[in-house]
């Protein structure tokens, strides 16, 4: 009789650390929606202009919408379809995919680091499909670490507003007015103010971190030599600098990451 009360009340743990583990996902995903939803927003708006942009390279409707479902990448994807466009080969269209898409490469090492250590490896692959800027944005700005299902509910509600606006732009693009297309454009850079704002107003090094980027991204559009530096390496090498040195000036003490890892 004590061996089965100890075996039930083992049975019973196990579905209270379950159902506990259930409801903190679930609680994550919603704030991850909560977070992707002005991100789907922006994302809409850009891949309306996406879409025309497929759509004046050869691709049909569902092609294009393909494109967004399976790549979320926005730079990418224009360097593709610039590439397609101008009748460039496979071996040229993959290097330039490379060359573009490599700070994902960073971001994903940072990401991995985040995640909670509990965690099942398999989650970073799934996790890898919606590392895009903003969604890393967001990730990284999570206290403490990061639950994977918070990336599950940022993509739920991110994603769909990228496929959703290159569908209607290869759809409809076509007969908006420039002006209206030049206004929706405009729409990503807002809301790329809207992630960076609020940490920069609580820590006072990453504003400063933040325009520190921004003076040296300046420098590298506008000097002769640097200029001609691709983004995707110019994204690279600010990264490694501006990251790079903010880490050596100002590390984060160990005994803070164990405080946020614990709540």
């Amino acid at each position: 009789m004590k061996h089965e009360r100890e075996e039930c009340s083992t049975k019973k743990g196990e579905r209270s650390r379950e159902g506990k583990n259930t409801y903190e996902a679930g609680a994550w995903f919603f704030l991850g929606m909560k977070a992707g939803i002005p991100i789907g927003m922006g994302y809409f708006a850009v891949a309306f202009t996406l879409g025309i942009a497929a759509r004046k390279a050869g691709l049909n409707v569902l092609q294009s919408g393909f494109m967004s479902a399976a790549m979320l990448a926005s730079a990418g994807q224009f360097a593709g379809i610039n590439a397609l466009a101008s009748g460039a080969g496979y071996l040229e269209m993959i290097v330039a995919e490379i060359v573009v898409n490599l700070r994902y490469l960073l971001m994903s090492s940072a990401l991995s680091q985040k995640v909670m250590r509990d965690k099942p490896f398999f989650h970073r692959f799934l996790m890898a499909y919606g590392v895009t800027d903003e969604i890393f944005a967001v990730s990284m700005g999570v206290e403490g670490r990061l639950h994977p299902s918070y990336m599950y509910g940022a993509i739920a509600t991110a994603m769909p507003g990228w496929v959703l606006g290159t569908l209607l732009g290869a759809l409809l693009g076509m007969i908006l007015p420039s002006r209206a297309m030049s206004a929706m454009s405009v729409a990503l850079y807002g809301m790329f103010l809207a992630i960076v704002i609020p940490p920069s107003k609580k820590n006072p090094i990453i504003a400063g971190v933040v325009i520190v980027s921004m003076t040296a991204s300046t420098i590298f559009s506008l000097a002769p030599v640097l200029s001609r530096i691709s983004s995707g390496f110019q994204i690279i090498l600010l990264t490694i600098l501006v990251a790079g040195a903010a880490a050596i000036l100002f590390p984060v003490k160990e005994e803070e990451e164990e405080k946020h890892e614990s709540l």
